[in-house]
């Protein structure tokens, strides 16, 4: 039970990134669908499940250790098989790149700091971390996503979001099966950070998948239908680079310096499983340090980006590719 408790936390860790904890996903994927957006964070949910419990039983099944084996594994032909390894690797470093912006982002806007200052100091840190490899990411999570599932829960219940009904209804919505394919998208972009984590821990789930991704599954329910709430609720505050904290400010200091952890532990946590993930499928035990090096520094020169730009142009597109990866894996690995 306790090596399951320690997949899921990483799980949500790895998941809840810059973009998830700041609003800026759930917004432009779902609230601007309203009640049809919340049927489709719904069944996002359910499918990122699905993708979980599937990709740690066939790692277990086929002894699967890397991504690459992964899609090896598969009898797409070779072409394929290069071009998507390699263009998962693009998004494992552009996610990383992005949290590194999110979490700058954040230090200017509440705290002024200069972003190369706070730039310097997290991939520092991030350095740190992944000479430790998984069991570094682990601990860290470990730590971190408790007090954040905490805090987001403290922040609904002052926030009132119990009444669900009021706060998802919006006027003058029309139907539009844009909500459904916006749910697979971010289900299917989530799981291209997602699957080299779950490889890697693969022996900690094994002959304990489905409740790993029953109890990952009702957790982030429960985080991303209160986020969605409050973000309907206060719809007119979504025009900001961190529009969560900007809602929380406005329940007093204690709320809106609660919620900057949140935004700070959600940044990190995603910020080094899409570092690991690259560095796993792109290194190894001789040339690891000195990638990750490299990997750390180059982040410094993408801090000036905007962050709400970075996400915006940049998950749509790989929600698609994302999707491409799930059917060239499910189809060929069953």
């Amino acid at each position: 039970m306790k090596n399951s408790i320690k997949i899921i936390l990483v799980i949500i860790g790895t998941m809840i990134g810059a973009g998830f904890a700041s609003g800026q996903e759930i917004y432009r994927f779902f609230n601007q669908y309203g009640e049809y957006g919340f049927v489709g964070l719904c069944l996002s949910n359910l499918l990122t499940g699905f993708i979980i419990y599937q990709v740690l039983k066939r790692a277990n099944k086929r002894d699967i250790h890397t991504y690459k084996e992964l899609i090896e594994n598969t009898q797409s032909p070779k072409l394929i098989r290069i071009l998507l390894n390699n263009i998962i690797n693009i998004f494992l470093l552009m996610s990383f790149y992005i949290m590194v912006a999110g979490f700058v982002a954040y230090f200017e806007q509440e705290f002024a700091i200069p972003k190369i200052i706070t730039a310097i100091l997290v991939t520092s840190l991030c350095y740190f971390t992944f000479s430790k490899k998984m069991d570094g990411i682990t601990k860290v999570n470990n730590i971190m996503v408790p007090i954040l599932i905490l805090i987001i829960v403290m922040l609904g219940i002052k926030t009132k979001i119990a009444d669900v009904t009021s706060a998802v209804a919006i006027e003058n919505t029309t139907f539009s099966l844009h909500w459904l394919l916006r749910s697979i998208e971010y289900s299917s972009y989530n799981s291209i950070l997602l699957i080299p984590i779950l490889i890697s821990m693969k022996n900690y789930a094994k002959n304990k998948e489905k409740s790993i991704s029953i109890l990952t599954t009702i957790l982030l329910f429960i985080l991303s239908v209160t986020l969605f709430c409050i973000l309907q609720k206060y719809n007119g505050m979504v025009n900001t680079e961190i529009p969560l904290v900007t809602i929380a400010s406005q329940f007093g200091h204690f709320y809106q310096y609660a919620y900057g952890i949140v935004i700070v532990f959600a940044i990190y946590s995603t910020m080094i499983s899409a570092g690991f993930g690259f560095l796993e499928n792109t290194s190894n035990t001789k040339n690891y340090s000195k990638i990750a090096i490299v990997l750390c520094i180059s982040a410094l020169a993408v801090c000036h980006v905007s962050f709400s730009s970075l996400v915006n142009i940049t998950y749509p597109v790989f929600g698609i590719i994302g999707l491409l990866q799930l059917i060239q894996i499910f189809r060929h690995t069953a």
